[in-house]
């Protein structure tokens, strides 16, 4: 025997007129409050095993454990240090070819599915255009001349 206060199932079944989208409504809204009673007790887990963590570890600073780690080599000079921006023209194009194979798998399977053919056909030559467009970038800056 169910017991009172089970929402609107329970008005309903009891002969009140409910709308529909009430009801919808609350089937909608009740999937999602799982995943976010999930998500607080994901968030509440982390903070107790940091806040646990900050509470039983020994705290001893000393001068050599507020240096910089550096190696095992103790640090020289300033911390300032200058990047030259090409890597991040190399990180740029492995970026574009690391999605660029993970979109082709996906995009393989479904152009032989019936009736996708010509949609994933655009599809994919909008990403090549993409893709392109980023190689053009990279070739235009002299990143692929091997020197």
């Amino acid at each position: 025997m169910r017991g009172a206060g089970h929402g609107v199932h329970d008005v309903r079944e009891r002969g009140a007129d409910v709308p529909e989208a009430v009801v919808l409504a609350a089937g909608y809204f009740r999937g999602y409050s799982v995943v976010g009673l999930l998500a607080v007790l994901g968030v509440l887990f982390v903070a107790v095993a940091f806040g646990a963590g900050r509470l039983l570890r020994p705290v001893v600073p000393t001068p050599e454990k507020l240096l910089t780690y550096e190696c095992g080599v103790d640090p020289v000079g300033e911390g300032w240090a200058h990047t030259q921006v090409r890597y991040y023209v190399y990180a740029f194009l492995y970026v574009i070819f690391a999605v660029d194979s993970v979109f082709l798998f996906p995009w393989a399977t479904v152009f032989a599915a019936p009736g996708y053919g010509v949609t994933t056909l655009v599809e994919m030559f909008v990403f090549l255009g993409f893709l392109a467009v980023g190689l053009l970038y990279a070739w235009k800056k002299g990143v692929l001349e091997w020197t």
